[in-house]
């Protein structure tokens, strides 16, 4: 009778001390919870003149370029910037601009030198996500700097915004294959987020637009690199988030199976609104899909309540304006426009 006692008192300050000790550790998940969804994301130092931007290639190559890279010097230039490439730019491995090691070694440099203020990527193409891994993020964490491009750079963001720091969707020195005249709203709105100009955009109507108010984190990038990062540490978190995708040289049928696999993996069950850039060279396939590019995305999306604005011009085109990604927005879509609001 006395072993029964004591071993059902002992069974009873067990429970009672695994409650309370469950009961500290959910509500200390839930402070880090909610200090997670009220926090910004790190802004790295706006540029001013006499700063140093590195011109890198993590992933295509750059065949014939020279004269790219060099108007991007003169562009920087042009703003009082400095510049200086990296060593492996212009290094030829098959389809990469250098080896893994190679790129990795220019990218690495440029994260730890601290008089580096931005990071320029040449071009994407494909090859970024074979150094994520390699990378050493210790410097950049003390002296965060911008990271910028588009497509395939899709990837470094992601891991930027999982350290918690903004990053910035623009042109990359490719882009200036095209004549400055063609592609001002590129370079203006490119300039305007390096230095600290706040940005905002009026989208033209679509009658696609799924009306409504929103406000967020702006995330995202490229579709397929979004879609690839899954199950892996740089998919990025979507709750609460402004989510951004656009995307180049596909087939519908492969857009959907894209948009599929971030649903089924619940990527737009916490968003706050999505906007959806530039679909460019859309493939036709031997098979009709049957529907716009617009109305497939909105056939995916249909069972969520947030709005959704057509017409963002950012992405594979002329006109690729500049977006900070990890910056709040504020989202309003219409039928005869939408705007696109950054805080400060």
């Amino acid at each position: 009778m006395y072993f029964y006692v004591m071993s059902k008192n002992l069974l009873t300050i067990s429970l009672l001390c695994a409650i309370f000790f469950f009961g500290i550790e959910k509500s200390h998940a839930q402070n880090t919870a909610d200090k997670n969804q009220n926090s910004s994301l790190i802004q790295p130092p706006y540029l001013k003149a006499g700063d140093t931007v590195a011109i890198v290639a993590p992933s295509g190559i750059l065949k014939n370029r020279q004269g790219e890279i060099k108007n991007a010097q003169e562009l920087l230039k042009s703003w009082g910037l400095h510049s200086v490439v990296g060593k492996h730019v212009f290094t030829q491995n098959n389809h990469f601009a250098g080896t893994d090691d190679e790129r990795c070694e220019d990218f690495q440099n440029a994260l730890d030198n601290p008089n580096i203020k931005a990071i320029w990527c040449a071009r994407g193409g494909y090859g970024a996500v074979r150094i994520l891994d390699r990378l050493d993020w210790t410097a950049f964490k003390k002296n965060p700097k911008w990271v910028i491009g588009y497509s395939d750079i899709t990837a470094l963001h992601s891991d930027v915004h999982n350290l918690g720091y903004q990053s910035l969707h623009a042109m990359m020195c490719t882009s200036l294959q095209d004549a400055p005249e063609t592609i001002k709203e590129t370079i203006s709105t490119f300039k305007d987020a390096l230095f600290g100009k706040p940005l905002s955009y009026t989208l033209e109507a679509s009658t696609y637009n799924k009306t409504g108010n929103a406000s967020g984190e702006l995330v995202g990038g490229n579709l397929t690199i979004l879609q690839t990062m899954l199950g892996s540490k740089s998919q990025i978190e979507t709750k609460g988030t402004i989510l951004f995708i656009e995307e180049i040289g596909e087939y519908k049928y492969h857009i959907d199976r894209l948009l599929q696999s971030l649903k089924r993996a619940g990527y737009f069950d916490h968003c706050n609104g999505v906007i959806v850039g530039d679909l460019t060279k859309i493939k036709k396939n031997t098979t009709p899909w049957g529907t716009s590019a617009q109305q497939l995305i909105l056939d995916v999306l249909k069972d969520y309540n947030f709005p959704i604005a057509f017409n963002m011009h950012a992405g594979h085109a002329k006109d690729n304006r500049a977006l900070i990604f990890g910056r709040q927005v504020e989202l309003r879509v219409e039928k005869n426009k939408s705007e696109l609001n950054f805080s400060n």
